[in-house]
């Protein structure tokens, strides 16, 4: 038996029992905070050992290379001719962008049927890793020589131009990112040639890129084909030469089989302290979820009763970001809210704890910090009422524009001169909604600070002045005149508004909460900064750091699981997905584009389109190619499951799996339904074809 087949089998037998009994165990396991690991730091020894190749520098660095982060995403190369892989969600709010006069892209899906039909994307970039760098010794030792104000942050700009000038060739946009790991224990840097020439070729319809919808998400079995292929061109307009790329594989994987997920996963919190987690749990996240259910709701109402207004502000793809959140949270609650993830984590801390302790001088350094560390959640959870009144007043995705141009307007007409231009600058930038969906956001808001502080309050009295939230807003609505766009220059003019009266009131209450969140969120990162010296100290990159939406690879093994008293599949096919249709109809989640929805001759059913690995994958990492050993790209990580939600806090592959599209799918898809023969030969054969009539002209190919 191969050491991954083990792995695997040892994973189907933990996993066997109900899914109750899985965190019942409240001892720490070795990869209980994950297997996120960063490119200066490689795994090569735990690969090869455990996965039967030789993992060497080489091989990182291929994977690397080939490996993309684009905005909030991560993507692969794939040809030598600048072919980009991503998943759909990931680029579809940027169809509108490409789209000319009467075309619906999101709804009808894109194809450029020639090279020269490819779209240019504005205003959007593609990152290759060309470096990865520990910088921790020569940035502290920098500060330390001269010790001035101000010290760090020149020292982090001399690295960047120094690192810039070492690996800028001529004609290259290179960016050299510096990432705190390890809660700021560490610091690295990261070297980043970016191409700014980035073209869409294909993507899918919205409702294959997102098939199954909300229910879906975060679920497994799945059917979506989220995926997107886009181009990078270089300065001369034409293809870039990319001759670092991943292989493209048409025989896919089976169960069984290891693969690498490489992306940027975003921030988790699998160092924090238990104290930490229990804020979490009875403060943070549950009122983070509370405010995107009730703005998840007001947008919903709204787009209900106004269809046309709702899609002409593109509500949907706010919508999808917002619900998205909304499950993840709910995830994550639950997940703090099980006894054993946080006896599981207490072990862990108890462990580190140990170590420290049994050292004199880490004792002597570290050892009061997890209670100082306590003491600052303490002091968090007295800010309680503050933090459920106006955490999100501020919020670009759904806040109410009414509040933010009252607080903005206040401090401008409060700020000195000096500071009272960046205010009516935010001024300016107020959310511009609709007139009923604005109302509905603000009667949230609203909302929000009377539960938070109370109907004795004074805030509360002055933001509702004895009426409902509903009727509060409506009276806003109705008299103040920050309640729709107005231009900065009649800021002057407003002296009494109802609005700006309203921020009066709530404003000063709001200032002196912001401020002590700050003060302890600084002495939360410096004791947390501390702790994680600790923990280097004692376990090395053994335990890698936390996400922090810099690249990684993660590994895993392709297995099904149980769930619901049966057994999720390592993958699912077409099968699936017209099954799902012909059981919820047109009009449902669950619904096919109408080229879809008679299977198109020439696919195969039985063509496995979604698949399952227990890789330690995250938010950040949708588009992140899932690669074979030999760094064939067999899928794109999409999602997880709803048993893998619990990754903020801890790595469980018992049950948690990563989610992706299979590669045989976008080749199925390509051939028989997009009628992509220049992309599908591309793909198998590195050619570049510049029109359908060439690649109709060139024989088969079988992968490279």
């Amino acid at each position: 038996m191969t050491r991954a087949a083990f792995v695997l089998s040892a994973v189907l037998l933990a996993a066997a029992p109900a899914h109750a009994q899985m965190l019942e165990s409240t001892t720490a396991e070795r990869y209980d905070l994950g297997k996120m690991w960063t490119f200066e730091r490689p795994p090569s020894a735990y690969f090869s050992e455990t996965y039967g190749f030789r993992a060497d520098s080489a091989w990182f660095a291929r994977a690397r290379l080939a490996a993309l982060r684009i905005p909030g995403c991560s993507a692969g190369l794939v040809s030598p001719h600048g072919l980009i892989v991503t998943n759909h969600h990931c680029v579809r709010s940027r169809l509108a962008s490409i789209a000319r006069p009467g075309e619906a892209l999101l709804d009808s899906g894109f194809v450029a049927r020639n090279l020269a039909d490819e779209r240019r994307i504005p205003d959007f970039h593609a990152d290759q890793l060309i470096a990865a760098l520990d910088v921790t010794e020569e940035l502290d030792a920098a500060v330390a020589r001269t010790g001035a104000p101000g010290a760090r942050g020149a020292a982090e700009t001399a690295i960047r131009d120094r690192l810039k000038a070492a690996h800028a060739a001529s004609g290259d946009s290179v960016w050299v990112q510096l990432v705190a790991l390890y809660d700021g224990a560490r610091t690295s840097a990261y070297v980043f040639r970016r191409f700014t020439d980035i073209r869409f070729v294909m993507a899918v319809e919205l409702q294959m890129g997102f098939f199954g919808g909300d229910p879906d998400n975060f679920t497994y079995p799945r059917y979506a084909l989220d995926y997107a292929v886009l181009r990078a061109y270089g300065a001369n307009g034409r293809p870039l030469p990319t001759p670092d790329h991943f292989g493209w594989s048409t025989e896919g994987v089976q169960p069984g089989d290891a693969v690498f997920v490489i992306g940027n996963p975003g921030r988790t919190a699998r160092l924090t302290t238990v104290a930490q987690l229990e804020y979490f749990r009875d403060v943070s996240v549950p009122v983070s979820l509370g405010w995107y259910r009730s703005r998840l709701e007001a947008m919903r109402d709204y787009y209900r009763a106004e269809p046309v207004e709702a899609e002409g502000i593109d509500l949907r793809n706010r919508m999808f970001t917002l619900s998205n959140r909304e499950k993840s949270l709910g995830g994550r609650l639950e997940a703090l809210r099980d006894p054993g993830v946080i006896a599981r984590r207490a072990d862990s801390e108890a462990k580190l704890r140990a170590a420290i302790a049994a050292d004199p001088e880490l004792d002597r350094r570290f050892g009061p910090l997890f209670d100082r560390l306590a003491e600052v959640q303490a002091a968090r959870r007295v800010q309680a009422a503050g933090t459920r009144a106006f955490s999100e007043v501020l919020n670009r995705t759904a806040g109410s524009g009414t509040l933010q141009r009252a607080f903005w307007g206040w401090r401008a007409h409060h700020a000195p001169a000096d500071s009272a231009d960046a205010f009516r600058r935010e001024f300016a930038r107020a959310m511009e909604w609709p007139a009923e969906l604005e109302r509905r956001l603000l009667a949230a808001q609203l909302a929000d600070m009377a539960e938070g502080f109370g109907p004795d309050h004074a805030v509360t009295r002055a933001v509702l002045g004895g009426a409902t939230p509903a009727e509060a807003a409506d009276r806003l609505m109705r008299t103040s005149r920050l309640a729709g766009p107005l231009p900065t220059a009649e800021l002057d003019r407003l002296h009494g508004d109802p609005a700006l009266r309203l921020a009066m009131a709530f404003g000063p209450v709001m200032l002196a909460w912001q401020r002590e969140e700050a003060r302890l969120a600084a002495l939360e990162g410096a004791v947390a900064a501390d702790i994680g010296r600790a923990r280097f100290a004692v376990y090395g990159p053994d335990v890698p750091p936390d996400g922090s939406s810099s690249p990684r690879i993660a590994d895993g093994v392709v297995a099904g699981y149980p769930y619901n008293g049966t057994l999720a599949p390592a993958w699912t096919t077409f099968y699936g997905m017209y099954d799902r249709f012909a059981a919820f109809g047109p009009g449902s989640d669950w619904d096919l584009p109408h080229r879809w929805r008679t299977p198109p001759r020439g696919l195969d059913l039985g063509t496995p389109l979604n698949f399952v690995s227990t890789a330690d994958s995250y938010s950040g990492n949708s588009g992140s190619p899932a690669v074979t050993r030999d760094l064939r790209l067999v899928g794109l990580n999409f999602d997880r499951n709803i048993n893998a939600l619990v990754r903020d806090y801890l790595y469980l592959p018992e049950r948690g799996r990563n989610v992706m599209v299979d590669a045989r799918a976008i080749d199925a898809s390509l051939d028989a339904v997009y009628d992509m023969d220049r992309i599908a030969k591309e793909l198998r054969t590195g050619r570049l074809f510049r029109t359908e009539a060439e690649a109709d002209r060139a024989p088969q190919a079988g992968p490279r």
